[in-house]
């Protein structure tokens, strides 16, 4: 347990102020500062979600798709980062990382977007840092706002992180007509750049058969969700799937 119960704020974690909550501070600096992250090949980075927790909700189940046709659990360290700061993603059931209520993508507070891009760049750094003899490869995958953060605190550390989809792809895709212009991380376009940098990390084939396979294997994913009634729609914290 990060916090115990007796020590929890009285404070909802609900709405803008989730990002500065006294508890979400404090559970993710015990992350950059007590947390013991496993050694690992590959670390992958990828945005929370509103569906809790991260490892059950719709978005993660795809991501997981992917990430495990290639790679083992001992392989891979998953890690959430966004809204959540910096969280591990086997600490995803921990309080506050289950508990909060906030999407950043539904914000349009210029402050607040500035708070976020300005704390969430600096704690990745942070981790980026410490962990830097713990991965040999590191792999982001991220639109909009969590990009840009991941894109600083790469620039802070100086620690090299693959981030996708790829910036072509993304303009490749881009649309100004939609609420978010460069759309969602389901696209199959930027799955492929997402299945081709887990590849890279891993020295495997990145031909078009295997990412074929790998669409595939994401969309029975998805289907077997629908099946079971979940929702896919808001899933993740700042775009519309």
């Amino acid at each position: 347990m990060i916090i115990p119960e007796h020590e929890r704020s009285a404070e909802p974690l609900v709405g803008e102020n989730v990002i500065k909550h006294p508890d979400m501070v404090r559970a993710v600096e015990w992350v950059l500062t007590e947390y013991e992250p496993p050694k690992r090949e590959v670390c992958i980075f990828v945005p929370c979600s509103k569906a809790k927790p991260y490892h059950e909700s719709p978005s993660h189940k795809m991501f997981d798709s992917i990430i495990f046709r290639h790679l083992t659990h001992d392989q891979v360290h998953v890690v959430v980062f966004g809204t959540c700061g910096v969280t591990p993603r086997e600490l995803d059931t921990e309080y506050p990382f289950m508990d909060y209520q906030f999407m950043l993508g539904r914000c349009d507070v210029p402050k607040v977007k500035r708070e976020f891009h300005k704390l969430e760049s600096r704690r990745l750094a942070r981790y980026l840092e410490l962990t830097k003899q713990h991965y040999r490869h590191r792999i982001a995958y991220c639109l909009g706002d969590f990009r840009l953060a991941m894109e600083k605190a790469v620039e802070l550390s100086q620690v090299k992180v693959d981030i996708v989809p790829k910036p072509g792809t993304m303009e490749k895709l881009h649309n100004p007509d939609l609420k978010f212009s460069f759309g969602s991380l389901y696209h199959q376009e930027y799955q492929r750049d997402f299945d081709e940098a887990i590849c890279r990390a891993a020295g495997l084939d990145t031909s078009n058969d295997a990412i074929t396979d790998v669409r595939a294997t994401s969309d029975d994913a998805v289907t077997d969700i629908r099946r079971t009634n979940v929702r896919i729609t808001d899933d993740s914290d700042w775009y519309i799937i």
